[in-house]
């Protein structure tokens, strides 16, 4: 997966600035579950390139902010609160791979 990762990397032309992946974030954060990839980007407040709008979309699956469910709809599945409850609760081990 890391040489996916590079080869993408090598052949993205322009990086999209924090403004632009913030923006992204919080639309689908607000419209979780209501478009498809293509009719999010056509959705958004504020008009970007596809390819940009892909580089952004690529990193929020990556990290696990959002996930597509069976009908492909975008939705926002990070939770921070959830996280925290996790990370404190010192019965769970982290376990290495």
């Amino acid at each position: 997966m890391a040489l996916a990762s590079t080869e993408k990397m090598a052949k993205i032309i322009h990086y999209p600035r924090l403004d632009t992946v913030l923006m992204v974030e919080e639309f689908i954060r607000e419209h979780s579950g209501e478009y498809k990839k293509r009719a999010l980007w056509e959705n958004l407040p504020r008009k970007m390139m596809y390819g940009t709008f892909q580089v952004v979309f690529d990193y929020l699956l990556e990290c696990g902010k959002i996930a597509r469910d069976s009908e492909g709809k975008v939705c926002w599945i990070w939770s921070p609160a959830l996280v925290k409850k996790y990370l404190a609760d010192r019965s769970l081990v982290v376990r290495g791979a």
